[in-house]
């Protein structure tokens, strides 16, 4: 279960293609790798983002914009894996801002954090699309 979420702020729609960011995210989480196995199952990846219409940065007095990404995975992975999918997330999203991070106030930022066990319910028939026989 890696569950993605990109907060961004309304002055990005227009320009920001973040249907094309939740996509880039979404290979990035199906080709992480560790051992020779996938880390995160296919049928659990998600990404999401969401515009942020209210919402204030800095001092206010500029058209800053900013997009921030939470990353909620499953407990249990170690943290080279952890590392190694922020840094590739991460990489994603300058690569993906770095025309409007030349021209415009843009911060980024990505955090991970892990869901317990204990306190998640799922209920999904995805998985059974991408068991090898």
């Amino acid at each position: 279960m890696p569950h993605l979420t990109f907060e961004y702020t309304a002055n990005l729609a227009a320009e920001g293609d973040l249907e094309g960011l939740c996509d880039q995210a979404a290979a990035v989480l199906v080709a992480q790798q560790a051992d020779g196995k996938s880390v995160y199952p296919i049928g659990g990846v998600r990404v999401r983002a969401v515009k942020l219409d209210t919402w204030t940065m800095a001092d206010g007095q500029a058209d800053y914009a900013f997009v921030h990404g939470s990353l909620k995975i499953g407990s249990g992975r170690s943290d080279e894996v952890k590392q190694a999918t922020g840094n590739a997330l991460f990489e994603v999203m300058k690569a993906h801002f770095a025309d409007l991070y030349a021209r415009r106030y843009l911060a980024l930022s990505l955090e991970i954090g892990e869901f317990s066990e204990a306190g998640t319910w799922k209920h999904n028939n995805v998985h059974a699309r991408f068991k090898k026989a």
